[in-house]
């Protein structure tokens, strides 16, 4: 059975930092791009980042550049995204999504598998 289960969000003040984790199981995780993606509320989805499968490579929104660091451990089947400066617009269910190529787009169902997300708030 295919799981993906995030973890690590919560509420934390403007100019903080989280970090997210997603753990995975029941596929190859080491051949699998993985993604994460966000949803604010009233709002569309919006891609994030990707990382590779050896995770050499990595890709982020422009909003997000610079203050968000994506990273793997395929020994642990498990995918971090590490945010830091965070600003109340980064108040969004966070969710992480595995394909085989990086589709890199905002529709969850475009992904083989995703998780059911975590919510990070952020607010004073």
């Amino acid at each position: 059975q295919v799981q993906l289960v995030e973890s690590g969000g919560g509420l934390v003040q403007p100019g903080g930092s989280l970090r997210l984790s997603c753990a995975a199981s029941g596929f190859t995780f080491s051949t699998y791009y993985m993604s994460w993606l966000r949803q604010a509320p009233g709002k569309g989805p919006e891609w994030v980042s990707v990382i590779n499968t050896d995770g050499g490579s990595t890709s982020y929104a422009d909003s997000v550049r610079g203050r968000f660091t994506i990273s793997r451990d395929n020994a642990k089947k498990t995918v971090y995204l590490q945010m830091n400066s965070l600003k109340p617009e980064d108040t969004a269910v966070y969710y992480c999504a595995a394909d085989e190529w990086g589709a890199g787009t905002p529709v969850i169902e475009d992904y083989e598998y995703w998780g059911q997300g975590t919510q990070v708030t952020v607010s004073s």
